[in-house]
C-alpha cells in the first residue's frame, strides 16, 4: 500500500464517520461536529493530492478556503443552535421543523 492510499483511507474513514454522525444524531452540536468531520476529510484529500502531485500549492489553497468556510459555517450554525435552545429549551434538531410561527 503506497502512502497516498493511506491518506485516502484516512479521508474515507473521516468522511464515513462524519456522514454517520450527520445521519444518526439528533443533537444539533453532534450534527455540526459531523459536518466538520466531512470538511476535514476533504482537507486531508486536498493536501494528500497536492503533496503527491509534485508539491502543487493548489491543494493547500483549497484546504485554506475550506477552513475559512468551516469557520463561517460554525459561527452561523452555533447562532442557529443558540436560537433553537432559546425558543425550545432543547437542541434537538427534530424540533427545528416547528419553528414556524
Amino acid at each position: 500500500m503506497d502512502q497516498l492510499s493511506v491518506y485516502l483511507l484516512v479521508g474515507v474513514v473521516l468522511f464515513g464517520l462524519g456522514v454517520f454522525a450527520i445521519m444518526t444524531r439528533r443533537n444539533a452540536v453532534a450534527v455540526l461536529m459531523g459536518v466538520e468531520l466531512v470538511l476535514n476529510a476533504a482537507n486531508v484529500n486536498f493536501i494528500a493530492f497536492a503533496r503527491f502531485n509534485g508539491l502543487a500549492i493548489s491543494g493547500h489553497i483549497f484546504a485554506l478556503f475550506v477552513i475559512v468556510l468551516a469557520a463561517a459555517e460554525a459561527a452561523v450554525a452555533l447562532a442557529i443552535i443558540i436560537n433553537l435552545y432559546h425558543n425550545f429549551h432543547s437542541i434537538n434538531v427534530e424540533e427545528a421543523s416547528s419553528l414556524k410561527r
